[in-house]
């Protein structure tokens, strides 16, 4: 292979993954949020969340976005549409408190110093609490996680954790 055919395969490489990358592509002229807008503006994904994990900023974002992908108004990468297809950022009550489902964090137990949990959906049984992780959150590459699909599951989210990798202040974003 010759130098310019590596120079033009290497240029179509990136060109076609900056292309698989981008995301929140308003297909219509609407009113959307000021916070939808900025990050518009500035090329960022939804996974590039400009809020603070768990704000309600945060949580507003992703449910606009969720809102116009269903109705087709918005294109998103295949990061985003995982986020969107998911509960994240939906508020339930449990109890006297409410909770957001499918947004995995940190908490601290009396047998473990720490471990992650998520709240989420489950078919039979309502609203359910996972658990799951190490004590030392290490986050380090999980086997099977293609055939890891029931989002009711610790093996499930010890997969997917590290989608959250920096909003939960990992350094990492392998799986768990």
């Amino acid at each position: 292979m010759t130098k310019n055919q590596i120079n033009l395969r290497e240029l179509i490489k990136e060109t076609l993954g900056k292309q698989l990358d981008k995301s929140l592509i308003l297909k219509e002229d609407i009113k959307i949020s000021n916070a939808l807008q900025h990050h518009i503006d500035n090329g960022m994904t939804l996974t590039e969340n400009a809020f603070m994990f768990y704000s309600e900023g945060y949580f507003n974002l992703v449910n606009e976005v969720r809102d116009l992908w269903k109705e087709g108004k918005i294109e998103l990468n295949e990061d985003d549409i995982l986020m969107v297809e998911s509960d994240l950022g939906v508020k339930v009550k449990i109890g006297k408190e409410y909770v957001y489902l499918d947004a995995p964090y940190i908490y601290e137990t009396s047998e473990r110093p720490k471990k992650f949990a998520v709240y989420t959906k489950s078919k039979t049984e309502g609203i359910k609490k996972i658990t799951f992780g190490n004590s030392n959150l290490i986050l380090k590459e999980s086997r099977n996680c293609s055939q890891k699909m029931d989002r009711t599951t610790a093996g499930y989210w010890s997969c997917n954790v590290g989608r959250y990798a920096k909003q939960l202040g990992l350094s990492s974003s392998n799986s768990l």
